[in-house]
């Protein structure tokens, strides 16, 4: 009878069955193997094939390219057509005079959507950047992106979304949404912050109060109003927005009902704002969520879908920075940005890397006296200890210490800054230490502004 196991006179045991599974893998690898090296000597005896194979995937691309340029000439012809034969919003009524056509015609033509003519025939240089984006929303279907234009035309127009004000907005709402700053490649961002919710009267007020809901909706169509106004429909422009969903503090049972408005509000977005938002960014994620969005996801088209971007707690900073410079990421999830600042966004970041267990410095030479130097540092994930002081140049003058080694941990995620009076020439110098396994990313901003001395002022 046999027991399953090998003795190799090694005094080790092997299991028949570790053996064949590491056998099958073994012979699996070595197949691949094979066939990668064939797959090269064939490539370097023939490389007609691999010219071949390298002319057929440009042609797939051309033709792609051909095919998406005969779309949207036709989608042009469509429109320009719709325009000048009055029906772009529906069919004209019957009851209307020859004069009222023609003055309906000649209002037709002026047409705009999102501030761009939409009559091709204007030769404005933003109107193929939007018709293309209700054709990629389309895959590129022809019929169906002229549809959905005309959908979105009409809607706009029933909604007077161009005249839409947050005025009679509740304060409470207004909370939800703000706007600042711009992405690394100048899209608008804006954040919704559900966080507002940790106050129970907040979610009471919207599932009771069924106008406060529309008041929501309303206010997430003006915030894409706003932002649209700093697009940019030209080639090679920002024409896109990028948003972020922050669900710190939230939770199910006080938002169940408003996720409901959430729904609506994103299939208004989609079906009326096709690819406006280049990206949604969903950070401080709870578990819950992922179920909601699975369910939500499934009225989403597939490039909708493709869009979201989710960040757990941990990993919100180093999520954002992805795609928003530190100087433009506010300070409560770990950039530098803060409101009415010293520093502005023209003042660029530099960055350092701190080896795991080891320290680094960040050095700011002053030579200027009679002014007073700022900076601004932040470390992703923390995690270190730092100290601040001054060195003068000047060897027999005192070093000055202007922070005593501080641990920062990983939760506080708020840039440290601090400023020093310049009366020599010396440097800034900023150790940072890193004692874990690693490695770390500093960001970090400096400048002098003018300062008059304090006993100047006291002896005027």
């Amino acid at each position: 009878m046999s027991t399953g196991l090998i003795d190799n006179g090694s005094n080790k045991i092997y299991d028949e069955t570790e053996i064949a599974q590491n056998f099958k893998e073994g012979e699996a690898i070595e197949k691949e193997e094979n066939h990668r090296v064939h797959k090269t000597f064939t490539s370097q005896e023939n490389p007609e094939h691999v010219q071949e194979d390298g002319n057929r995937e440009a042609a797939a691309i051309i033709d792609m390219k051909f095919k998406k340029k005969k779309a949207l000439l036709e989608f042009r012809c469509m429109v320009e057509d719709a325009v000048l034969g009055n029906y772009l919003l529906g069919k004209p009524p019957r009851s209307h005079s020859p004069k009222e056509a023609a003055l309906a015609r000649s209002q037709l033509k002026k047409i705009t959507l999102w501030g761009v003519p939409l009559l091709p025939s204007k030769a404005h240089e933003g109107t193929d950047i939007v018709l293309l984006k209700f054709l990629k929303a389309k895959d590129y279907k022809v019929h169906d992106a002229f549809e959905m234009l005309r959908k979105t035309l009409k809607w706009r127009r029933d909604y007077l979304a161009d005249l839409i004000q947050e005025d009679g907005l509740d304060p409470d709402v207004g909370k939800l949404v703000y706007s600042n700053c711009k992405d690394r490649e100048g899209r608008p961002l804006y954040y919704n912050v559900c966080g507002a919710f940790k106050n129970r009267e907040l979610p009471k007020k919207l599932v009771d109060l069924e106008d406060l809901c529309d008041q929501f909706i309303r206010l997430e169509v003006k915030f894409m109003e706003k932002g649209i106004k700093e697009l940019n429909f030209k080639p090679g422009g920002a024409n896109s927005i990028v948003q972020i969903i922050d669900l710190k503090n939230s939770k199910p049972p006080d938002i169940k009902k408003f996720r409901v408005v959430s729904k609506k509000t994103v299939m208004m977005l989609q079906d009326n704002y096709p690819e406006l938002m280049h990206r949604n960014i969903i950070i401080n994620v709870p578990f819950w969520y992922y179920a909601f969005h699975t369910v939500a996801s499934k009225f989403l088209s597939p490039r909708c879908k493709r869009k979201f971007v989710f960040a757990r707690p941990a990993k919100v900073t180093k999520t954002l920075l992805k795609f928003i410079s530190p100087e433009n990421l506010p300070v409560e999830y770990g950039g530098l940005y803060r409101e009415n600042d010293e520093f502005f966004p023209e003042d660029r970041t530099s960055e350092l890397i701190v080896r795991k267990n080891t320290a680094g410095s960040v050095r700011i030479p002053v030579a200027e006296t009679g002014v007073t130097m700022m900076w601004d540092l932040t470390v992703l994930g923390w995690d270190v200890s730092y100290k601040e002081e001054f060195i003068p140049d000047d060897e027999g003058s005192y070093r000055v210490l202007l922070q005593s080694e501080k641990e920062k941990k990983g939760g506080e995620g708020e840039s440290m800054r601090n400023s020093f009076y310049i009366s020599e020439p010396g440097k800034i110098v900023i150790t940072i230490d890193n004692v874990t396994l690693k490695n770390k990313r500093v960001y970090y901003r400096f400048k002098t502004k003018p300062t008059v001395p304090m006993y100047t002022v006291s002896k005027e």
